[in-house]
């Protein structure tokens, strides 16, 4: 019997994008016969054609599954809603605006019989525009530097993954995500693989700067604890200093007859002593929205629907 690979899609006002996606897939996957497949779209609640799209693509194969959220969940809801809806014994993650080249998966999959357990894509190269690449890198880096732990430079979503790794991410009752760190966190035999990254050819990105940002703030929270020890350490320095300028300030008074001034010694208190705590108040207050939202115990989405038509069972 056939091993099945099931590539997630996901979606979010694709609709220029959904059949190009699918023709791409149908492509690569032809020639590994070895294989049977499914084609998992989960759309996080577009305000487009992306649904009726999708739909048709069910009507027309019946090896799509059309998995369909009630509200927009946030970006890592429809990957997460994706994957957990997939049957294979490896799961691939192919998004839809099709950046990530679709000539990847024959090789993530030659990797797979090879005995990996994950195959990571890492782009060597990008077309995104200024200053979108820029900052992708810089966060890379910057993640990269803080995290405890070891996330490659430039790896993004795409990427294939045995049912076994898959199974591992479904034990975290996490739900504020990071997926990438994540996937790492959970170890198992990796291998990685080197691409160019092109350039969204057809629509917009519905991903803006603030949305990186928060994207960001994800990863850096739900990683790190570089922030919290970097308080500790701001703390001591500007006690440190703060108590050193008191004590030059308090010799140019005494030894060199300078004329006191309450006020500026009550500033310098108030303003260092005040920054550090405010500082402070705020980091550990994202880690406590963290708690938060964590504690809420809600899900990380809501399905709608499901489109699927019924296969034939041997």
């Amino acid at each position: 019997m056939k091993r099945l690979i099931s590539i997630c899609v996901p979606c979010y006002n694709e609709e220029e994008n959904v059949l190009p996606a699918y023709q791409e897939l149908v492509r690569v996957t032809k020639p590994l016969n070895k294989y049977t497949f499914e084609f998992v779209y989960a759309d996080n609640c577009s305000t487009d054609k992306t649904r009726e799209r999708i739909r048709g693509l069910v009507h027309k194969d019946k090896r799509v599954v059309g998995v369909f959220l009630s509200r927009n969940f946030g970006a890592e809801a429809s990957g997460e809603a994706a994957m957990d809806h997939a049957t294979g014994d490896a799961v691939v993650i192919y998004h839809c605006d099709m950046q990530d080249p679709a000539d990847l998966i024959p090789r993530y999959v030659r990797k797979w019989e090879e005995g990996y357990d994950t195959v990571v894509g890492v782009y060597t190269k990008t077309e995104d525009i200024f200053p979108m690449g820029l900052l992708r890198k810089l966060f890379y880096r910057f993640y990269k530097a803080i995290s405890n732990i070891d996330v490659p430079v430039n790896a993004g979503a795409s990427c294939l993954m045995d049912r076994k790794v898959l199974n591992a991410l479904k034990l975290f009752p996490e739900k504020f995500r990071f997926f990438r760190g994540l996937r790492s966190w959970v170890g198992f035999k990796t291998a990685y693989v080197t691409y160019a990254r092109k350039k969204r050819e057809h629509g917009q990105s519905s991903y803006h700067l603030l949305d990186y940002f928060k994207h960001a703030e994800r990863s850096f929270f739900g990683f790190s604890y570089l922030p919290l020890d970097l308080i500790i350490y701001a703390g001591l320095a500007i006690v440190g200093i703060s108590f050193l300028f008191l004590i030059g300030y308090l010799i140019s008074i005494i030894l060199l007859g300078n004329e006191a001034s309450e006020m500026v010694i009550l500033l310098t208190v108030i303003m260092l002593f005040g920054g550090i705590q405010l500082l402070a108040l705020s980091i550990v207050g994202k880690y406590v929205q963290v708690i938060v939202e964590e504690t809420k115990s809600r899900p990380m989405y809501i399905v709608e629907e499901i489109a699927q038509r019924k296969r034939k069972t041997s």
